[in-house]
């Protein structure tokens, strides 16, 4: 049996994270917190919590953005870039002394009048910064951002910045093909 763990924000808590342990069945242990991973900072902080769970596991896919993208006081993102890329880099380095295997999912999209003054350009900014930093660590990257964008009718729900319950099936279908990639690997 592979041990399988999900840490991210509310993407993965409230949307594909309830429907990924059962698509992997039951070949997979799956856990993830009963918490909210919220930005890059609180995920960092609580792996040490999360040590006892994670230690072992076979692969970790994680995921932070929304809060580190999102613009509050207008005054520029959450997390600033520079600060997002380093505090990715310091997880990644962290979840590796884990799991051999590491998956790294790429911010979705909210609907451009969503809380928190969301850009679409800064989000692929931020999603472009990532992806540039944690390839060479020898993160897989899961892209589900072009899942999300252009799509956001069918794929984000009436609060502007969740998954439909639609939109959390098709994201955790593809979480899960990516973890049972790696896994195999």
């Amino acid at each position: 049996m592979k041990k399988v763990v999900l840490l991210g924000d509310s993407i993965r808590l409230m949307g594909y994270g309830l429907h990924v342990p059962a698509i992997l069945g039951d070949e997979y242990e799956v856990w993830q917190p009963e918490d909210n991973c919220r930005f890059a900072a609180y995920t960092l902080r609580m792996l040490f919590d999360y040590r006892d769970h994670i230690d072992g596991a076979d692969v970790i896919h994680w995921n932070n953005g929304l809060w580190d993208t999102s613009d509050f006081f207008g005054d520029g993102p959450f997390t600033p870039i520079d600060l997002y890329v380093e505090q990715l880099k310091r997880i990644a380095r962290i979840l590796k002394t884990y799991a051999p295997t590491v998956i790294f999912a790429t911010t979705t999209v909210p609907t451009p009048d969503c809380i928190g003054d969301q850009d679409y350009g800064r989000i692929m900014a931020f999603n472009k910064a990532a992806i540039e930093a944690l390839e060479p660590m020898g993160v897989i990257i899961n892209d589900i951002f072009p899942m999300v964008y252009g799509h956001t009718d069918e794929m984000i729900c009436d609060d502007k910045l969740h998954l439909t319950e639609e939109g959390a099936k098709k994201i955790a279908a593809r979480v899960a093909d990516v973890i049972r990639d790696a896994a195999s690997k």
